[in-house]
């Protein structure tokens, strides 16, 4: 077997050290995530999910513990390093899409393409499958502001999955849809996920969809625990 997507070991990490309002978030944590499998974070706000996410994202950096992306220490690279792995090997998705409003869907799925290098053509055909696969076939020209906010989740879903990542990270994805808009947007990222065989750590408060997930983590105390 070859290493996992994503290893955290004895991560902690602190706010405000040393200071009057000092706050340990994540304490001597661990997590490992294999590739197709599915994680959901099950965790009130404010327990310290976004954090884990970011850390496990490369955005951050953590106090304590070491942290491995597909068997790279990633504490030991420099951030250059650190960028080119997170363009190339992780893709986020947010509660709110955060899509480039002058362009359209087809636009938004191949501009991080491009960033990699990619050619516009093949770039073009990459995303046009994404967004086929999702049932965005005839909604690829329309700019966000014309697509539901399910149409535009969607779209962020398959942006995120442009670079063939090996890991997802999801931050409340299906928060701000209603039930059966989010059910749509968590099946489509169920197929794409499932089909490409990546990891996925996803952040939701969403029972139903948690439980459709291979396994359920909760964070208490700054560690995590099986929900």
């Amino acid at each position: 077997m070859g290493d996992p997507v994503l290893a955290l070991s004895g991560i902690g990490r602190v706010y405000n050290p040393g200071q009057p309002g000092e706050v340990q978030v994540l304490r001597d944590l661990d997590l490992i995530l294999e590739p197709g499998e599915l994680v959901a974070l099950v965790a009130p706000s404010g327990s310290g999910k976004s954090t884990l996410l970011h850390l496990a994202g490369l955005l951050d950096r953590p106090d304590t513990g070491s942290l491995r992306i597909l068997g790279q220490d990633a504490g030991a690279l420099k951030d250059g390093t650190r960028t080119r792995l997170r363009r190339s090997s992780i893709g986020f998705v947010y509660q709110f899409h955060h899509l480039l409003p002058e362009f359209t869907a087809l636009e938004n799925v191949v501009l991080p393409q491009l960033a990699e290098g990619v050619s516009t053509v093949d770039a073009a055909t990459r995303a046009q499958d994404l967004l086929t696969q999702v049932g965005l076939s005839a909604r690829m020209e329309h700019r966000p502001a014309t697509l539901s906010g399910g149409e535009q989740q969607r779209v962020a879903f398959c942006r995120a999955l442009a670079n063939r990542p090996r890991l997802l990270l999801a931050d409340e994805p299906t928060g701000n849809l209603d039930p059966d808009t989010a059910e749509q947007v968590f099946d489509s990222m169920l197929g794409l996920t499932r089909d490409t065989g990546l990891a996925a750590l996803v952040a939701t408060h969403n029972p139903a969809l948690a439980a459709r997930m291979d396994r359920q983590l909760r964070l208490e105390h700054g560690r995590l625990v099986p929900a």
